[in-house]
């Protein structure tokens, strides 16, 4: 394995952030929380982010996703009609959150959409659940198995509306990863979550999540409470900086009040801004560096990354970073697009930050059969 010096120097060419005295988390008043950059997928803060919690409402965040999903596969249209189950009426019927649809009637997708979103609706989110399982236990068993394919441990949903049930369980840490998850792979569907208020059937409820009317960058996600989870809620922010749009996410499980939960989120949301910056690296498949190639067309290879990566520091620590690649000597061709030759590690100071795959970026075809027959007499030699 070899390091290619080259990307140190790169390192060295990054601009500096004033150098500023990084303050400490703030104190929060809750039972568990996680605060997360979504831009760089990095945990800047947690306590009890492992320790199971009863999801409540924040449930319906895995039940948005595959509905997306569910829209995006083109199972279903925005402006299709769903007929209320008697199911899902009853449903609506408990004390619990509800859209107050009737049973019998139809309703439009985007409507129970908005219902399951901004109001929270059980019943809602039940016919959704219907629609898109076909029954709500095979709802409820894809749910599962899309915790699965998060690579989720602990998380196990009984139902899609998150009403109490016996093994009915996830994490902060755990709920931060479906809410990225969604963020990331419906990026279009957010704009359902900073609605502040929704009418139907003549009755309007309003967006249970007060940060919505308090900071402007606040433009979802999910409120929850049920009487062993306590007030919950998941509040993700997108901030223009100077380096571009940043994304953070919080995850608050266990607060006392509807006021508590979103002041401790705020709280959260501003240190993460405020202590922390985020550095873009590289762009997406930007050469990097080249890399010697042998019985190839051409004698060297472009290599970069198949994603931009985002790098998220203590304020005024960018200057330390240090990126460092390994990769496998000698490459022989053909090497084809996206092939990972190797490594690149982020470090501050002896602290790995992040660890990419390193790709090609460009196909190197196999030469002719002198070209390769001459490279392999040079590898001899060499």
């Amino acid at each position: 394995m070899k390091s290619l010096h080259a990307l140190l120097a790169l390192c060295l060419a990054l601009p500096s952030t004033a150098l500023l005295a990084q303050t400490p988390a703030p104190d929060i008043a809750a039972k568990a929380y996680v605060l997360v950059d979504v831009t760089a997928n990095q945990t800047l803060a947690e306590r009890e982010a492992d320790t199971p919690v009863e999801p409540a409402s924040l449930t319906k965040l895995m039940a948005a996703y595959l509905v997306f999903q569910a829209l995006q596969q083109k199972k279903l249209t925005l402006d299709q009609e769903l007929t209320v189950s008697e199911r899902a009426w009853r449903t609506g019927m408990t004390d619990a959150s509800r859209m107050y649809i009737q049973i019998g009637t139809k309703v439009k997708v985007e409507d129970l959409i908005k219902g399951m979103i901004v109001q929270s609706g059980n019943d809602a989110t039940v016919l959704l659940a219907e629609a898109v399982g076909g029954t709500l236990e095979n709802f409820v068993a894809m749910m599962n198995r899309q915790t699965q394919a998060f690579g989720l441990k602990v998380t196990q949903f009984k139902n899609p509306d998150g009403l109490p049930a016996p093994g009915h369980i996830s994490t902060a840490r755990e709920l931060g990863i479906i809410a990225s998850r969604l963020l990331r792979d419906f990026p279009g569907e957010v704009k359902y979550y900073s609605i502040k208020d929704f009418t139907y059937n003549k009755i309007t409820q309003t967006n249970r999540n007060l940060l919505l009317w308090r900071d402007p960058s606040v433009d979802g996600l999910k409120t929850g409470y049920t009487d062993a989870a306590g007030y919950c809620l998941i509040a993700t922010a997108k901030r223009d900086l100077p380096a571009g749009q940043r994304r953070l996410l919080t995850v608050v499980v266990g607060a006392n009040s509807k006021e508590a939960r979103a002041t401790e989120s705020q709280k959260l949301l501003n240190w993460g801004y405020s202590a922390w910056d985020t550095v873009k690296l590289y762009d997406a498949r930007q050469t990097i560096t080249t890399a010697p190639v042998w019985k190839g067309t051409s004698n060297t290879a472009k290599l970069g990354l198949n994603q931009p990566l985002f790098i998220t520091i203590p304020r005024g620590e960018a200057a330390q970073l240090k990126p460092q690649l390994t990769r496998t000597d000698p490459l022989m061709a053909p090497i084809t697009v996206g092939q990972q030759i190797g490594t690149l590690k982020v470090m501050s100071g002896s602290k790995v930050v992040a660890q990419v795959p390193v790709t090609v970026t460009e196909e190197v075809p196999a030469a002719g059969i002198f070209g390769r027959a001459w490279d392999s007499l040079r590898l001899m030699i060499k």
